[in-house]
C-alpha cells in the first residue's frame, strides 16, 4: 500500500512523503524535495557573468571571462553532485534494521544501513537553528559496552529538514515496527 502526503519544510517549502507498507514490520518513508529552481540558476549564473564582464571592460582581459563561465559550470556541477539532495528515503525492517539513501541531484545516491540490534530507539530531538526551534527525527544507538547507555545519535532527513507535523507521522510508523520488532523477540 502506498499513500502520499504533502507537509512543508522549516523554511516553507513543499516537500512530499510517500509511505510505502510492505508489512507490520516493513515499511518505506521517501521525502522529497523540490527541484533546482530554474530561476534561481539563472539569477546566480547571470550575476557571475555580468561580475565577470564588468572586470574584462576594466582590464581588458579575456581570462576572465572565461575563468567566469568554468568556475560556475565547475560549481554547478559540484552544487548538483555533492550538495543538493533531491529525495531522503528511510527504510525499516524489524528483523533486519533501519536503512537510509540520499538520492543527489546529479543521481548519486548515499546509503547507510544501521543492524536493528544496535538501535535503541527512535525519536524526535529538537534543536536552535538559525534563531528557532526546529524538530528532527533522530536514531539513538545502544553503547556496545554499556547496553542502557546511548553511544551515538544519527539523524535523519538531515536536507529536507521537514516540520513536526511530518516527523510525527514517519516517528508513529517507527514506533510501531520498533513495538512489533520487541514483541517478536522477547515471545517464545
Amino acid at each position: 500500500m502506498e499513500e502520499e502526503q504533502s507537509f512543508s519544510d522549516i523554511y516553507g517549502g513543499r516537500l512530499a512523503l510517500q509511505h510505502r507498507y510492505y508489512s507490520r514490520s516493513c515499511r518505506e518513508f521517501c521525502l522529497s524535495c523540490p527541484r533546482l529552481s530554474l530561476r534561481s540558476l539563472t539569477a546566480v549564473t547571470c550575476t557571475v557573468w555580468l561580475a565577470a564582464y564588468g572586470l574584462f571592460t576594466l582590464c581588458e582581459n579575456s581570462m576572465i571571462l572565461s575563468a567566469a563561465i568554468f568556475i560556475t559550470l565547475l560549481g554547478l556541477l559540484g552544487y548538483l553532485h555533492f550538495v543538493k539532495i533531491d529525495q531522503e528515503t528511510l527504510l525499516i525492517i524489524d528483523s533486519l534494521g533501519i536503512q537510509m539513501t540520499s538520492s543527489y541531484a546529479s543521481g548519486k545516491e548515499s546509503t547507510t544501513f544501521i543492524e536493528m540490534g544496535k538501535v535503541k530507539d527512535v525519536i524526535i530531538n529538537e534543536a536552535i537553528y538559525m534563531q528557532k526551534v526546529i524538530y528532527y527525527l533522530c536514531i539513538l544507538l545502544k553503547d556496545p559496552v554499556e547496553p542502557n547507555e546511548i553511544s551515538q545519535v544519527v539523524p535523519l532527513f538531515q536536507s529536507a529538514k521537514p516540520r513536526l507535523d511530518c516527523l510525527i507521522e514517519v516517528y508513529r510508523s517507527c514506533q510501531e515496527i520498533l513495538a512489533h520488532q520487541k514483541d517478536t523477540s522477547t515471545s517464545p
